[in-house]
């Protein structure tokens, strides 16, 4: 899988991440700090990774910040990018299954790599649910961002 990762300060968390993911088989690609002479602001680089993530580029992003808040709310305005910010593996696990997200947030200040081996197991593990009622939430998402872009 094409997984698309930034982070505005190149901290431990962040290095072991894009070494966590390679070792799973990822393909990464790097923006910000974790790519040398590319803008490090959470905002550039998180709108960076969602957009390779709605253009079809990667299959999914991770965004990182120091609260995981910015990357996050930078992420979620690209059209098509359902941004989940996540602390443990139960809310990773439930942002794949009830909201078909494609762009997880970290906080790399909280996130220790124990705890970011947790979330990445269940992020992936993770399948978006068939449920009706999870899918006409997730499709409305999709109407919010057509609607936003059109008028």
């Amino acid at each position: 899988m094409r997984i698309s990762v930034s982070s505005d300060m190149d901290e431990p968390v962040a290095r072991f991440l894009v070494a966590e993911l390679r070792d799973r088989g990822h393909e990464v690609l790097p923006h910000g700090a974790l790519r040398p002479g590319d803008d490090p602001r959470w905002a550039v680089c998180s709108e960076a990774a969602a957009r390779e993530v709605a253009d079809g580029a990667a299959d999914q992003a991770v965004v990182c910040c120091w609260t995981g808040t910015g990357a996050s709310i930078a992420a979620n305005k690209v059209p098509g990018v359902r941004a989940a910010l996540c602390t443990d593996a139960y809310t990773a696990d439930g942002a794949r299954r009830w909201n078909d997200a494609n762009v997880l947030a970290l906080s790399l200040r909280l996130t220790s790599e124990p705890l970011l081996r947790e979330i990445l197991d269940a992020w992936f593990a993770g399948e978006p649910s068939a449920d009706a009622e999870d899918r006409e939430n997730v499709d409305r998402v999709g109407r919010l961002d057509r609607e936003g872009t059109s008028g």
